[in-house]
């Protein structure tokens, strides 16, 4: 088995790892997520046994620090201690943040999916590949995904 230096596995993924977590946690904690997920990689590279798909088990890696961070934002309270509502502080907002934070609020697995579908253009096989479940596992999440957001999201939008 021969790995290539980190370095240049991080250089050829980073981008793309950037953007299935901005589309996953926002683009507020992606890049500490994204940080978070190099920091793990870079302790597990060294023991690595298999260097047949590095790009899928950087996915893994990055899919699992998502989904802590949204366990996380799950667990705050929705106001400070001083009785102001956070959500109420102007904050720029893209034009479709309302649509990612719906998919933000599917289902780690369907999330995913969906990210991986429809900002990445991948085929199921892929999706399937990159989260470590079969195609039609991938089919699933991502039909399921799509399923919840057309009930959450009016038609008007």
């Amino acid at each position: 088995m021969h790995l290539p230096p980190f370095e240049t596995l991080i250089d050829a993924h980073a981008t793309e790892l950037h953007r299935f977590l901005v589309a996953r946690v926002g683009p507020t904690e992606a890049e500490d997520c994204l940080q978070e997920t190099f920091m793990s990689a870079l302790r597990a590279y060294p023991r690595l046994r298999h260097d047949a798909n590095l790009r899928a088990w950087l996915y893994t890696i990055a899919h699992r620090k998502a989904t802590d961070v949204v366990r996380r934002a799950m667990r705050r309270p929705s106001s400070s201690l001083d009785g102001i509502d956070p959500a109420a502080s102007p904050a720029p907002v893209a034009a479709d943040d309302g649509l990612w934070a719906d998919v933000r609020a599917l289902p780690p697995k369907q999330a995913a999916a969906v990210v991986h579908r429809f900002v990445f253009d991948l085929a199921f096989a892929e999706i399937g590949q990159r989260m470590g479940t079969s195609e039609e596992a991938a089919r699933r999440s991502v039909h399921e995904g799509l399923t919840k957001l057309r009930r959450r999201i009016p038609h008007d939008r």
